[in-house]
């Protein structure tokens, strides 16, 4: 009988993830590590490393859940210091339901700036991709197959992949001392995503973020400087949005950081506090690598059965000794790199 009710249950959750399908991809995957992915926060953050940067990033969102979500990153970029600009490609990878249901998207990217004075920069970015939307109906499991005592196959018809090209484009203020701020808009276009046929438009993506250094001392027994930043990420798409705040500690080769994730003071159907997690993060930098692990730790009503999510990020910077004298006072040197 215990059996029997884990199969029910398998059953039922797969069900459940492909009827709410529609909704869930209707909004893009999530990275913890936002400052460890770039490209993907703010087209404008292109090409803001010494010369050459190359990044992966790794997450896996509810692990307690069987066959939940998986997503992956890779890019490489550029930085075009006479044409003060930077270029780019990501790519990105999501799956969910045992990759029962798919998404890859490939993006070029492109920035430039200006020097509005000696220490503030003003920089835009433009962010032109290629995505398909699949799925694999044999590794879902449909109501009807529950219905009909766990058939081996479904009565519901399945468009092909779905595949669009999308635009975005952002922009990044900064003081290389002190402050930085950004807003970028994502899916202007607003490209078709539904298999079924309905005429459902994935939803415009708006983020704002920015953060403020504060220089703990000018170096430490090393010889390194010491810093806390303070970051902020609000992100909204359609009827979603949230809010990621916290603070990183910097102490080379060390990083460490905790940060919030969600609305306290909003709620769903009057009900439920839009409360997900905290996330603790972890970095180790060793030459031109860099190495973070965050955990979220859910604190909604999710907590008993998600396993919060793990995430790993890897980057690696390539720049001649010339380029990395230089980058010591470049535009965005205060970001976090996690």
């Amino acid at each position: 009988m215990k059996l029997i009710g884990l199969k029910i249950y398998y059953l039922v959750l797969l069900s459940v993830v492909f009827a709410t399908y529609e909704s869930c991809f209707a909004q893009d995957p999530q990275f913890s590590q936002f400052y460890a992915n770039p490209m993907y926060l703010n087209p404008a953050l292109t090409g803001n490393t010494a010369q050459l940067r190359m990044a992966s990033s790794y997450r896996n969102q509810w692990p307690s859940i069987p066959k939940g979500f998986i997503s992956y990153t890779a890019t490489i970029e550029y930085n075009i210091e006479k044409a003060k600009s930077g270029v780019g490609l990501i790519a990105t990878r999501d799956m969910a339901g045992n990759q029962g249901l798919n998404y890859t998207n490939i993006a070029a990217l492109y920035s430039t700036h200006v020097r509005l004075n000696r220490s503030t920069f003003l920089k835009g970015g433009a962010k032109f991709s290629y995505t398909s939307r699949g799925v694999n109906q044999s590794e879902l499991v449909f109501s009807d197959q529950i219905i009909r005592d766990g058939a081996p196959f479904s009565i519901e018809q399945i468009g092909n992949n779905i595949n669009n090209f999308d635009f975005g484009a952002g922009v990044v203020l900064t003081n290389t001392k002190k402050y930085w701020v950004g807003f970028s808009i994502d899916h202007i276009n607003q490209p078709e995503y539904s298999f079924l046929g309905t005429n459902s438009f994935l939803g415009i993506k708006t983020s704002v973020h920015g953060g403020y250094t504060f220089e703990l001392n000018k170096t430490d027994k090393i010889g390194q400087p010491t810093y806390i930043k303070a970051v902020v990420h609000y992100k909204s798409q359609d009827t979603w949005d949230q809010l990621d705040i916290g603070a990183y500690y910097e102490s080379n080769p060390f990083y460490l950081g905790l940060s919030y994730r969600g609305i306290p003071f909003k709620r769903y159907e009057n009900t439920y506090q839009n409360n997900e997690s905290f996330i603790f993060l972890v970095g180790l930098q060793a030459n031109d690598l860099r190495i973070g692990y965050s955990y979220d730790a859910t604190i909604s009503k999710l907590a008993r059965y998600s396993g919060g999510a793990h995430e790993i990020s890897l980057i690696y910077e390539i720049a001649n000794d010339r380029r990395k004298r230089k980058n010591k006072r470049y535009f965005l040197a205060p970001c976090p790199k996690f």
